[in-house]
Order: C-alpha cells, then structure tokens, then sequence
C-alpha cells in the first residue's frame, strides 16, 4: 500500500462546517440582494436549492458543490438591473466577508499533519479570493503548499484539474495523494485524477451517498490522523 504523502482538502464542508457556515450567510445575503422583498428572496433561494424562510439548503442545491459562476448563473434572470460580472462581484465580495465556523480545530491539526511531513493543498469551487480570505481569517493560509479556486486556471471540480495541479505542483505521483471532501463533486474528481479519495460527513451530503465514491467516510477531517496511522501502523 503506497504510503501517502499529500491531503489535498476541499474548503466548505471540509474545512469548514458548510451548514454552520453558509446557511445564516446566505439567508442574510439574498436579504441584502434582494432589498428586503420577501417574495423576491424567496424566489432567488428557490433558484439555488435554498429554503429561503427556513434558512436550510436543498441537499441537491447549486451552492453545495458548484461554482460562483453557477450561482450566479442561476440568480441572474431575477437581477435584470444587474450584469453577470456585477453579479458575481457581489456575491464573491459578500461571500469573502462570511465568517468561517472551522469542521475540527484547524491549526493544531494542519500543524500536526504537516510535522508528519505531508504537504498539504486546498482545492475549492469557491473564486480564489474569498478562498484566501476565509483561510487566512482562519490563521491557516500559510499551512498550504497549494491554493486553488474554480478560478485559479485549472477549471473546477467535478473536473480534475485542481488535483492534477497539485501533484504537479508538489512532485507527488496522485497514487500518494488523498482527496478529501464533503461533496461527490470532490470524489469524482479525485479519482478521475488517480487518488485516494477521503470522504467527511461536515458537508449536506449523506454517508450513504458519498460511500460508494470513497475509499474511506470519517466524521470529519480530525479523524484523518488516526485514519493514516491504520493505513501505515508503526511498528517497532
């Protein structure tokens, strides 16, 4: 069994709980978006999977897995007076603004899997700015040797661009590199690439879903240290 030696992490419902994070969010975003019309927000949640009075995403929602170019997509027929550029400024800038509620504590165990000489990469359909902003608001930027946004050049997920990206940009052969996501998006594009593929249950997705993808379903990405040392037992 190839020993692994690179996690590559999705951003929301990986290292950040996506629920927790993105459901108040987007409730107080298409408030502002919509100028405080009930009827309008309520309309616009409808379009990206979001139940607007509620405050709850659609499991199959626009927003879980997809990129903001689709959101936007999505939102702009209800948005005459706005331009798809205008749109999507809005929603990166809103988006960049949200406050992160972190999966597991995050520096403590990025410290912990980078002393074990992993490198370390983040893959997001997120635009690469608010992705910056949320990871450095978090004080964990500077724990990747890799950063990507649907945005970066490399296309987005379900497409396996980042993760190529990654490998080349680390050395690493994919078969030595874990995909670690919440979304069967991340799945399938970690195993279009060749790697080992880590599904966490911190997203909307369900077990029973992403299992059939995934060579592994923990709770959540604090598991990940125990899960390498089953894979690799130290032995005396």
């Amino acid at each position: 069994m190839n020993e692994i030696k690179g996690l590559l992490f999705d951003k929301d419902g990986t290292l950040f709980d996506f629920a927790a994070t993105w459901e108040a969010w987007a409730a107080a975003f298409l408030t502002r978006l919509c100028g405080g019309d009930h009827d309008r927000a309520l309309q616009a949640g409808a379009r990206i999977g979001f139940d607007y009075d509620a405050a709850v995403f659609a499991p199959d929602s626009i927003v879980i897995a997809g990129t903001p170019g689709e959101v936007t997509a999505a939102l702009l027929p209800l948005f005459p007076e706005l331009s798809g550029p205008q749109l999507i400024d809005v929603l990166n800038e809103e988006a960049a603004r949200a406050p992160q509620r972190e999966a597991v504590p995050l520096i403590p165990l990025l410290t912990g899997l980078r002393g074990r000489g992993l490198a370390l990469g983040v893959a997001t359909n997120d635009a690469i700015v608010p992705a910056r902003a949320h990871l450095a608001a978090a004080g964990i930027e500077d724990q990747f040797d890799f950063i990507a946004g649907f945005d970066s050049g490399h296309g987005g997920k379900p497409e396996p661009g980042q993760m190529r990206a990654f490998a080349e940009a680390t050395g690493l052969p994919a078969e030595r590199i874990a995909m670690i996501g919440d979304s069967t998006h991340d799945l399938v594009a970690g195993r279009a690439a060749g790697m080992i593929c880590v599904a966490v249950l911190t997203g909307m997705a369900t077990a029973e879903t992403l299992a059939p993808l995934a060579d592994a379903v923990l709770p959540d990405i604090g598991h990940l240290p125990a899960w390498l040392d089953a894979r690799h037992p130290i032995t005396g």
